[in-house]
């Protein structure tokens, strides 16, 4: 019998679009169980500077319908190696887009001894919870500018 494949992401997934949606079903294309961390309002604000459009309840059962997520959890800290030590993975899906950055290549020197590795998916660089944001950030300022 061989061993069930721990599958890990995490993100915001504000204002839920088609580019998370493809990254989770892709992820659990690639593991047996798949966990979805998500980040806390309070998490979010402290590292960006603003909270997110919806609140962390609303992210939460989103994604927890989802057929192909295993399992939810909240992210309260952005320290991934903890993470790692906190959840087991054997695999963590990351956009293309941290690829060689310092944060991801230390992760991966230090999750390597544990037989656990980093999969790198492309960024849909078409879509982004930040472009839908500014979208709506322009709308409110065109209306606002009308009154």
């Amino acid at each position: 019998m061989s061993k069930k494949i721990i599958g890990y992401t995490t993100g915001v997934y504000d204002m839920f679009h088609i580019g998370h949606l493809h990254l989770l079903k892709k992820a659990k294309n690639r593991c047996d169980h798949l966990i979805v961390g998500i980040s806390t309002d309070e998490l979010v604000q402290s590292y960006k500077g603003k909270t997110p459009i919806i609140p962390f309840e609303h992210r939460l059962e989103i994604v927890s319908s989802l057929k192909f997520v295993d399992e939810v959890i909240a992210v309260t800290h952005r320290d991934k190696f903890q993470s790692f030590l906190d959840i087991g993975y054997d695999v963590l899906f990351v956009g293309d887009d941290w690829k060689n950055s310092d944060v991801f290549n230390t992760l991966e020197s230090q999750i390597q001894p544990y037989q656990a590795r980093i999969e790198y998916f492309p960024y849909t660089k078409e879509v982004s919870s930040t472009k839908f944001r500014e979208i709506l950030q322009d709308i409110y300022d065109t209306e606002l500018l009308a009154k």
